[in-house]
């Protein structure tokens, strides 16, 4: 999906022209966009959690020619998904359940 689909969903939802929802969904990218630049972490409730990471420099290779290259220290940004969202994607996988100890022949309470 592209920001041009999620533009034409949201222009299909109400009453708004193109442009309007053109504005919406870009309001929202900057939103998220100014908030992580600032540091700040954004949890949506039932979707999941943006936040930044730090990375630390460390010693590359190039992959062509095989030399070391310095990588410097970096800011990342890191999208945690929610349960629910999980849950949604992946319907029929559930967490394994943990198997009921039985108790074994010669262990008896007293």
């Amino acid at each position: 999906m592209t920001k041009a689909d999620l533009v034409e969903e949201v222009t299909k939802l109400g009453d708004l022209t193109r442009r309007d929802s053109e504005v919406i969904v870009e309001t929202i990218f900057d939103s998220v966009i100014g908030a992580l630049r600032s540091g700040d972490k954004i949890e949506i409730r039932g979707f999941g959690s943006f936040r930044i990471r730090q990375r630390k420099p460390r010693i590359g290779r190039n992959p062509k020619t095989g030399t070391r290259v310095e990588v410097p220290a970096k800011k990342v940004p890191y999208f945690k998904p929610s349960k629910e969202l999980r849950d949604l994607v992946n319907p029929g996988a559930r967490a394994p359940e943990t198997p009921t100890p039985t108790p074994q022949a010669g262990n008896t309470a007293a």
